[in-house]
């Protein structure tokens, strides 16, 4: 698919916005009406390398599931998460997050969003969930996000790591016998 490009004016400073968005899990906040499922592929949950594996509700998809993790994170201007999905994970997709003040107290959120599908039959299934989909998803994913970030409403769930309280590796102590 080629690149979706959107973009909302956020009335937040660019660091707030910003530190918001470095956190994975705040994610299915307002991408949960089309990403369901969220699952963190690691403990922090914040800054470079942090992930979540998601299933997405697309027209026509057999194989769900997909995943992304922040490639590249520059504070306070810029996010990359790669990923992939799916059959066989074999979809690469990208989005990047390109943050710019537009004043003192407000703040340009742009977004892209592109897959590269491997196959003939990944190419055709995005025929009915392309660019025209993505547009609207993730639209109403960026109008949530003001709505959260200025009037602290219209919040989803946030995706949690599953278990108990994790201890540091540094506190379980190898007795041999």
């Amino acid at each position: 698919m080629d690149p979706v490009e959107l973009q909302v004016i956020i009335s937040r400073p660019r660091t707030e916005v910003f530190a918001y968005l470095a956190d994975i899990s705040n994610h299915p906040e307002f991408l949960d009406h089309f990403l369901v499922d969220w699952h963190l592929t690691r403990e922090d949950s914040w800054g470079l390398g942090a992930g979540a594996r998601f299933r997405a509700i697309v027209p026509l998809q057999r194989f769900p599931w997909g995943d992304m993790t922040f490639i590249e994170v520059i504070p306070p201007r810029r996010i990359v998460a790669a990923g992939r999905g799916g059959k066989f994970n074999r979809i690469r997709t990208r989005q990047i997050w390109d943050l710019d003040e537009q004043g003192e107290n407000a703040t340009r959120v742009r977004l892209v969003v592109a897959t590269e599908p491997k196959l003939p039959s990944d190419r055709f299934l995005e025929t009915f969930s392309g660019r025209g989909w993505a547009r609207r998803r993730y639209g109403e994913g960026l109008r949530r996000l003001a709505a959260i970030l200025e009037e602290e409403r219209d919040r989803g769930r946030r995706v949690t790591i599953a278990g108990c309280a994790r201890k540091p590796a540094s506190v379980f102590h190898f007795e041999p016998r």
